[in-house]
């Protein structure tokens, strides 16, 4: 099929003519498959894929003999892409997305994406293109430059030139970052930051880092510091922060939460130059939060609340509108179903009176009257008994001194070892609070969701949509997901509504649990890949990132129709 003679045959028509360019064309240095065709120039852009015989990209072997490298190299042509086609000169113009010719494009953060494959023959890469129009009439000859000229050149700035040496150091980045966590694991570590690193971002709405002439590089503190070997380049030395409950204390402004943030996307690798490249954390740390007017499904949140007025059961506790408390204590207990060993707090998001009760308020207020045994006397037994532990940022509840196995304190910018002049204050100054909740953290009771709970039917048809990074619109429910702070890129978003669809259709059968669900989707992941999901298998599914398993769970217990069986 000669795509320059289907053009001129419906230069002119109305839009929905544009569907004769849906084929297979032959261009010198690639083949182009245009899999789908938007029906109007307003609608979800066309898709199709670029296949590049793998030599002729001179793809080397060694590129590819790991799963680390694999994710790695599809990555960097991701961004090759990324950087030629925002390079394009003449975007053209017209109506609607007229001219739009782009890629999934990653952010700071490395993930497994579907934008590219590779395997043993060819590379494919998979694009979103708004075939220009006037109002609704086709512009041939500005389709002809974006798909007969544009498109080539694109490929050929990218992925036609690759630089071996780049090429090489992005692999090697990743494969030194996936050293770091096999150390971490073998360490009994939960965290890396390494000296010289960058925290801060330029600002609340950027995931860029501050210029290194207007940051305060990281240094470890003396007694917290660890050398770790990696496979290519010098020894590196930074902060091992060790299993148990690690306290981030200081003044306001002096670095606390940006600590704590860059620990909780630490759980993802990053690109060279983001400063946080070799700030590695435990995979399964989770952050959590107060998040009041969640809907919680049958949680089991007795470990922190029980005994409420008119007897109202916590060991399956529903609500539509959740407090500040039981909705980070109902946040806790689904991450630990399903499997976090870390958790991560901030008082500046959390429910005060769930973090802590003083001897004041003790005296005041007797504990058969209050329902809440605050964090403060659970989170030493939730790391003894269930092995999972803890980073808070505490600026205001010296309390915890009491329970911490160090303390770190942020000093304009630059984190201290003060766990011993903790300890020291808490033994000078008794907080004289009565431990309460017993000696037993309690149990992480394992929920079957209802198979109904994800059908994606409204009406007629089926949805399954993301909206942004916060929002999935599935069958007649919604899923929130504003308060999931370790959500960082739109493609997860997409898959993790795909997932939900997969569970209807293949995994959820009324008697698996949550947590078993999770484990049989990433299996199918891991053996079929993340196209597995995709609805547009075999074509084109090149819009999706893998999400980690705990956003997906957090994605199910926000779910709208969730139902817990009984």
């Amino acid at each position: 099929m000669n795509m320059e003679t289907v053009l001129q045959r419906i230069d002119g028509k109305g839009y929905k003519a544009y569907q004769d360019l849906v084929g297979t064309y032959t261009f010198e240095q690639f083949t182009l498959h245009i899999d789908y065709v938007q029906p109007d120039p307003f609608a979800n852009p066309s898709r199709m894929r670029v296949i590049i015989p793998r030599c002729a990209a001179n793809i080397l072997p060694e590129w590819t003999d790991s799963a680390v490298r694999r994710t790695a190299l599809t990555d960097f042509l991701a961004r090759q892409v990324a950087a030629a086609l925002a390079g394009r000169r003449s975007k053209g113009g017209g109506s609607g997305k007229s001219g739009l010719l782009e890629i999934d494009a990653p952010g700071q953060e490395v993930l497994l994406r579907t934008a590219v494959a590779i395997d043993e023959e060819s590379i494919d890469i998979r694009l979103s293109a708004g075939l220009p129009a006037a109002g609704r009439r086709i512009l041939a000859r500005q389709a002809q430059r974006m798909l007969g000229d544009d498109l080539p050149a694109v490929i050929r700035q990218s992925v036609g030139n690759l630089n071996p040496r780049l090429v090489e150091e992005h692999l090697q980045l990743a494969e030194n970052q996936q050293a770091i966590r096999e150390h971490l694991r073998d360490h009994g570590l939960i965290c890396f930051v390494n000296n010289g690193a960058i925290l801060p971002r330029v600002s609340g709405v950027s995931n860029r880092p501050l210029p290194a002439d207007r940051a305060v590089l990281f240094k470890s503190p003396p007694e917290m510091e660890v050398t770790i070997s990696l496979p290519h380049g010098q020894p590196l030395c930074g902060m091992g922060i060790k299993a148990g409950i690690t306290l981030i204390a200081g003044g306001g402004y002096h670095g606390k939460s940006t600590l704590l943030a860059a620990i909780e996307r630490g759980v993802y690798n990053h690109v060279a130059g983001d400063g946080r490249e070799y700030v590695i954390s435990d995979e399964t740390a989770c952050k959590i939060r107060a998040e009041d007017g969640r809907r919680v499904e049958k949680v089991n949140i007795s470990p922190f609340i029980a005994n409420l007025p008119l007897g109202k059961d916590t060991t399956e506790f529903s609500s539509e509108d959740a407090s500040g408390s039981t909705s980070q204590a109902a946040n806790i207990m689904e991450m630990l179903e399903a499997g976090s060993r870390v958790l991560l707090m901030d008082e500046d998001t959390s429910a005060t009176n769930f973090l802590i009760r003083d001897a004041r308020m003790q005296s005041l207020v007797a504990k058969d009257k209050e329902p809440i045994t605050p964090f403060i006397d659970k989170v030493r037994l939730l790391y003894e008994q269930k092995g999972v532990s803890t980073i808070m940022v505490l600026g205001g509840s010296g309390d915890y001194f009491d329970v911490a196995d160090r303390v770190i304190m942020m000093d304009e910018y630059r984190p201290l070892d003060v766990t011993d002049q903790a300890q020291k204050v808490a033994a000078q100054i008794p907080c004289r609070r009565n431990a309460e909740g017993g000696s037993d953290f309690g149990e992480v009771t394992a929920r079957i969701p209802a198979k109904h709970s994800f059908q994606p039917r409204r009406g007629n048809k089926e949805k399954v949509e993301a909206k942004g990074l916060h929002t999935i619109l599935y069958g007649t429910a919604r899923s929130e997901l504003a308060f999931v702070e370790q959500l960082v890129d739109a493609s997860q978003t997409r898959s993790i509504a795909r997932a939900l669809k997969t569970l209807a259709e293949r995994l959820a059968d009324d008697q698996t649990p949550l947590s078993t669900l999770l484990d049989n989707l990433y299996a199918v992941i891991e053996q079929d890949g993340l196209e597995a999901i995709s609805p547009y298998r075999g074509k084109h599914p090149g819009d999706l990132a893998l999400p980690r398993r705990f956003e997906v769970a957090a994605a199910i217990n926000r779910l709208q129709s969730l139902k817990i069986k009984a």
